[in-house]
């Protein structure tokens, strides 16, 4: 690892951008694990996410509208979004190795903020968003545990001083539930939800 570099956004990117390659047309109205958003939707906001963090790594953000990104939409998908998309997400992982990115204050999702919690912001949104793209889609799911643990610590955070609009009300657990479900389940989605039938 770089100097300066607190971790490797890469694998979590490779991660979700093989998910996608999986999602078939008739796939993109499938429910997710998102309220209110289906599978179209939530792969518009992933491309979204990817460009607004990697902004937020260059600094560029800081130079653009302060205003919240909006809400995912299959509309704004567009053709190519199979390959702009992971396109997109490879970008990011890659302006994150920069030690640059992680120093000062940087700006994502119209939010001012330590670039260093920036990275963190990130790691989340790939970590469970993949989660929910695989569920989505009926993919198995594994990330790292440091990747569990980073964003749980993340989560842990936000729920002791809640955002309104980060995640939905956590959703109780058994106390022995594995590392994945108790972040799930702080992000307020189900371990356990699967696709309506």
């Amino acid at each position: 690892m770089t100097a300066g570099v607190e971790f490797d956004l890469g694998p979590a990117a490779r991660r979700t951008a093989g998910l996608l390659t999986a999602v078939t047309d008739d796939l993109l109205t499938a429910a997710t694990p998102c309220a209110g958003y289906r599978l179209g939707d939530l792969i518009e906001h992933i491309g979204g996410l990817a460009a607004g963090f990697t902004a937020a790594a260059t600094k560029e953000a800081l130079r653009q509208d302060a205003s919240p990104p909006p809400a995912g939409d299959a509309s704004r998908l567009g053709d190519d979004w199979r390959t702009r998309i992971p396109a997109r997400l490879a970008d990011l992982a890659q302006a994150w190795r920069a030690p640059a990115a992680w120093q000062g204050t940087t700006r994502a999702g119209g939010v001012d903020l330590p670039a260093p919690l920036a990275a963190r912001v990130a790691l989340d949104e790939l970590v469970v968003h993949g989660w929910d793209v695989a569920r989505s889609t009926g993919q198995p799911y594994a990330c790292e545990p440091w990747e569990i643990e980073a964003c749980t610590q993340f989560a842990l955070a936000v729920a002791s001083r809640p955002a309104p609009g980060l995640f939905a009300p956590p959703v109780e657990v058994p106390a022995d539930a594995p590392p994945l479900d108790r972040l799930l389940a702080l992000t307020g989605r189900g371990p356990s939800w699967t696709p309506p039938h």
